[in-house]
């Protein structure tokens, strides 16, 4: 099943969604490639499930689409989610590039940004927000127009209320996959708008696509509602 640049994968419900993504990830783990998690609630049993499949990532390096401009420590933190549920779990963690989300907005983008380098990542792991926003590219705002730095700063589109750093278009789009996760009838219009029509502003994530390539997108058939062919 494919949509607009990208190849759709429906599975039955969410833990079969959270299954193949994990599945991918850990296939970017044995290939020792260079990894960008993401946040939010949907990857948590993607990581937990990754963590079983394969408790050593020593090959790979971790790094993330985005952070929030709190603690390591925050229940907010990105990072947090993903040392929770994925690198506690491994009985040899890969190395990590965390975003330092303690730091000022524009401070933690510029130390983010040197780290990053020229760096190609292998896959970087996308969620997929009900308004259409992915990583910290909200709709409309003047961060899905940068094309010269990988990483900004961004201000919040969405609860919670706090600064965000986030890799940009031009450095996920350079990814050698694309991999979107998205689960739950909440996000069904927004999987439509992102993967079946016309690329807008309005949709940060229907602007995303692997330059040179692969974009997937793995649904459980609740997100995939409105899709067809």
């Amino acid at each position: 099943m494919t949509g607009r640049g990208v190849e759709l994968v429906v599975c039955a419900n969410a833990e079969a969604a959270a299954r193949a993504a994990a599945e991918r990830l850990v296939d970017a783990v044995r290939a020792g490639g260079a990894i960008a998690l993401s946040g939010g609630s949907t990857p948590r049993r993607s990581f937990e499930l990754a963590a079983q499949l394969e408790p050593s990532w020593a090959k790979a390096s971790a790094w993330w689409g985005d952070e929030r401009c709190v603690p390591p420590h925050d229940a907010r933190s990105n990072y947090r989610l993903a040392r929770e549920a994925l690198l506690d779990r491994l009985a040899r963690p890969p190395e990590v590039h965390r975003i330092r989300g303690e730091l000022p907005a524009e401070e933690a983008a510029a130390a983010y940004e040197e780290e990053l380098g020229e760096l190609r990542l292998d896959l970087a792991l996308m969620g997929l927000g009900p308004e259409g926003h992915t990583a910290s590219l909200f709709p409309g705002a003047p961060t899905l127009d940068e094309r010269v730095r990988r990483v900004v700063a961004a201000k919040p589109g969405l609860e919670p209320w706090v600064d965000r750093v986030t890799l940009t278009l031009p450095a996920l789009s350079a990814s050698r996959e694309v991999l979107f996760l998205v689960t739950g009838e909440a996000k069904a219009d927004a999987a439509r708008r992102a993967f079946a029509e016309e690329p807008t502003r309005d949709v940060p994530a229907s602007l995303l696509r692997s330059s040179e390539g692969r974009t997937v997108a793995i649904l459980d058939a609740a997100a995939a509602r409105d899709l067809s062919g």
